[in-house]
């Protein structure tokens, strides 16, 4: 039997759209490779940004890619508070995955210092500049 799920994940990027588009994917996919997710799976994915990323939206470079090509994808602009991570996209990914599932939420490419007691990621830190 399945359930609903909410699954977390955020990266750094620099200001441009091809960073942007790069690590957009490898969130996603890093996101699905470690919760054995299949698109089909997926009710909706929403994308927060911080003010200082406006190079690229992330759900049309996702979609430029082929992925998420049927998703309810929507974007916002992240709150914006003092000391927050700078050059930040956020992801939530509403999905269905098998009862009693353990969820593994994907922070990189610096995100990691974020939520590190949640963290899950196989990929190495790539340090930004800017």
């Amino acid at each position: 039997m399945k359930r609903l799920y909410a699954l977390r994940g955020a990266a750094q990027c620099l200001n441009e759209a091809g960073d942007i588009g790069i690590q957009v994917c490898a969130l996603y996919d890093e996101l699905l490779r470690a919760n054995d997710l299949a698109e089909e799976d997926i009710v909706s994915l929403v994308f927060s940004v911080t003010a200082d990323l406006d190079a690229k939206n992330p759900c049309a470079a996702l979609r430029r890619t082929g992925r998420a090509a049927d998703l309810a994808l929507f974007a916002v602009q992240e709150a914006g508070a003092q000391g927050s991570l700078p050059r930040t996209i956020r992801a939530l990914i509403h999905c269905y995955m098998d009862e009693g599932s353990s969820p593994r939420h994907i922070y990189r490419n610096g995100a990691e210092v974020l939520r590190p007691d949640r963290s899950y990621s196989n990929s190495s830190p790539r340090v930004t500049s800017g």
